[in-house]
């Protein structure tokens, strides 16, 4: 529920603008490096303590789940690129959307596929971090 009203909340606010402003932009950057990194510590400051993640096959995950999944034996991420970037920015919030071909290795098998994500961020005490991630698999 309080993510239904901050979206409407959010939804009512003229955005700031469409390009990331600085201190935004090098969130992202260090939560993008945490990922492939495999930096815990990172990621769980970068993400809020009632974080959601919708993954593409429409699982839910809470913050400790969706840490306790860079701690697996042999996990890693590769590094990738945003393609097709959507971003909105308020003062308090933004949605950071993108394409990004994920490639990682699980259980010796490496993966790869094509995904579309929204990540929705909140500022507070003059910080950024993730709220809810919603990610989609591209056909």
């Amino acid at each position: 529920m309080k993510l239904a009203v901050l979206l409407f909340v959010l939804g009512a606010l003229h955005p700031v603008a469409d390009d990331l402003p600085p201190d935004l932009a090098a969130a992202l950057s260090s939560y993008d490096r945490a990922h492939y990194e495999s930096d815990l510590p990172r990621l769980a400051g970068l993400v809020t303590d009632d974080y959601v993640l919708v993954n593409s096959d429409a699982s839910v995950e809470n913050k400790a789940q969706f840490l306790a999944d860079f701690r697996l034996p042999g996990f890693k991420i590769e590094p990738y690129v945003r393609e097709q970037s959507v971003n909105r920015v308020w003062d308090c919030g933004a949605v950071t959307a993108a394409i990004v071909r994920l490639s990682w290795t699980q259980d010796g098998t490496k993966h790869t596929r094509a995904l579309r994500y929204a990540d929705t961020w909140i500022k507070k005490n003059g910080r950024w971090q993730v709220t809810f991630t919603q990610v989609t698999r591209v056909p």
